[in-house]
């Protein structure tokens, strides 16, 4: 139990958070506000509520009583003894959900079945409305944590979930599993799928995610070229890769965190990544910083091609054994994985009226409404404009945004009025090192770093217009937490007062 002296008032909850079990008692508190130390999910302390992303559930608050000078907390020995991510989602589940009432004809169809579209359907129950939910996605399963992907290989599929089917069917959320939308008529306000069927709404969530980026060269239709967005690709690259030549295509986070996961077996024989040009992740990040990940695996006999790009992937009895790069360099490849961006999941938009930019994005406003009426849009399929940008557009695409998003959408869907506000919260692990990062660094012109990038332990400040507009750090909990809260806030820290 984590108690809490806010003024005057004492308040009693639960210690961890429910997201990845962080010790709250290490978080930041301001006002009524607990902000988790490691992902940035927040907390009403009178409450429990949850009042940012990424956690899924509120924590538990108990029965404060102060006699005497001494303070009292009465709470349930089964609810002390378990662990806080089963105690949450097992025992608690949502705070004061409504039920489906058949007599309530109208219907929520969501598209997708990521982070977004689930925050919206919980969000929509919690907030009393009582028609038909419908999730719909191609994907295989319920709502995963597409996070771990990268960074614990070894997993079942359903090791992964978020939800168990058995929840999502309790709150009388429908879940339809490969179900792929082929088209929307906006007008008649009816998706059609794939197997020919087609579901009526009266109001539509677009969250149909992104896809990796293709590989466009002769030999990508090779056996053991693989992209990482399912519990199965996952298992099946730590599978082919042990013992064997691996080559990663691309050098974000996650292709650096994956690599860091890969058993030794792969890595020590020879792991290699290739990078056309910098990354997405990159470009908000200081030169400095960017090289301390491939130094990291570097260390641990991870090769890096950079400045160059891959031509050709050739192959033996239809499986991949070499990877020929434009310097001329050719790689042993016995597993290829390809990491090279992503695609917003909206080609099935093609023709009709809704506004799109040129990479496919969906545009929305901050009440995530497209300019067709009744028709939302969250998480990566989306491009917003981003307060810490003043305003301009961008696709931010992680999970804490696209919960943010959907529960944004889903106030709006019940006529709230809710405008997003959100700051931007992105972690990885390498190495077993945390990295985290907060805020939106694009188009940073300056940096002030403390601590020791030597020493693996530092945090950056990213600077611009002489204010801090993002900052990352590792081993500096609860620093990067603590300059979120700030910006969500909406106050500014100046480069003077950062240094």
């Amino acid at each position: 139990v984590l108690l809490v002296r806010n003024r005057k008032e004492f308040h009693a909850l639960g210690s961890k958070c429910p997201h990845y079990g962080a010790p709250l008692s290490k978080g930041v508190l301001r006002g009524e506000r607990l902000r988790c130390p490691w992902h940035g999910a927040c907390f009403n302390i009178r409450t429990g509520d949850i009042e940012e992303y990424p956690a899924l559930d509120s924590i538990s608050c108990f029965k404060v009583t102060v006699e005497n000078g001494k303070v009292f907390i009465t709470a349930k020995k089964k609810v002390l003894t378990l662990p806080a991510v089963t105690e949450h989602r097992q025992c608690l589940g949502l705070r004061d959900t409504s039920r489906r009432c058949l007599l309530n004809r109208n219907t929520m169809l969501l598209l997708g079945g990521g982070v977004a579209a689930l925050v919206c359907a919980e969000t929509l129950r919690q907030e009393g409305f009582t028609g038909r939910i419908i999730m719909a996605t191609n994907e295989k399963h319920v709502p995963y944590d597409k996070s771990k992907l990268s960074k614990e290989m070894n997993l079942k599929a359903e090791d992964f979930y978020l939800r168990k089917p058995e929840f999502l069917e309790a709150q009388g959320i429908e879940f339809w599993t490969e179900k792929e939308a082929v088209s929307v008529d906006f007008q008649k306000q009816k998706v059609h799928f794939m197997d020919g069927s087609s579901q009526k709404y009266q109001q539509l969530l677009i969250a149909t995610g992104s896809h990796s980026g293709f590989l466009k060269v002769p030999g990508a239709e090779l056996q053991n070229v693989c992209t990482l967005q399912t519990p199965e690709e996952s298992s099946k690259i730590l599978e082919l890769a042990a013992g064997k030549n691996l080559v990663i295509v691309g050098a974000s986070f996650i292709e650096k965190s994956q690599t860091s996961r890969l058993p030794a077996s792969a890595k020590d024989t020879n792991g290699t990544s290739l990078q056309a040009g910098s990354s997405s992740r990159a470009a908000c990040l200081a030169f400095g910083w960017v090289q301390l990940p491939f130094q990291m695996l570097q260390n641990k006999g991870v090769k890096f091609h950079m400045k160059t790009e891959l031509c050709e992937l050739k192959g033996k009895d239809g499986k991949v054994t070499e990877a020929v790069l434009a310097n001329g360099e050719n790689l042993p490849a016995d597993v290829v994985v390809v990491g090279i961006g992503s695609t917003p999941n909206s080609a099935f938009l093609k023709g009709t009226s809704i506004a799109r930019d040129d990479k496919g994005a969906i545009l929305v406003n901050l009440h995530m409404q497209t300019n067709i009426p009744n028709v939302f849009a969250a998480g990566d399929v989306v491009t917003f404009p981003v307060a810490l940008l003043d305003g301009d557009r961008s696709s931010i695409r992680h999970q804490q945004v696209a919960e943010a998003h959907g529960h944004c959408a889903a106030l709006n869907m019940l006529k709230r009025g809710k405008e997003l506000h959100t700051v931007p919260y992105f972690w990885t692990t390498l190495l077993g090192k945390s990295i985290r990062y907060a805020g939106c660094g694009k188009g940073y012109t300056d940096t002030v770093v403390k601590g020791s990038l030597e020493q693996k332990k530092f945090l950056i400040f990213y600077i611009r217009d002489d204010h801090v507009t993002a900052a990352a750090s590792l081993n500096c909990d609860p620093m990067v937490s603590l300059i979120a809260e700030v910006l969500y806030l909406g106050k500014q820290i100046s480069k003077e007062e950062a240094e």
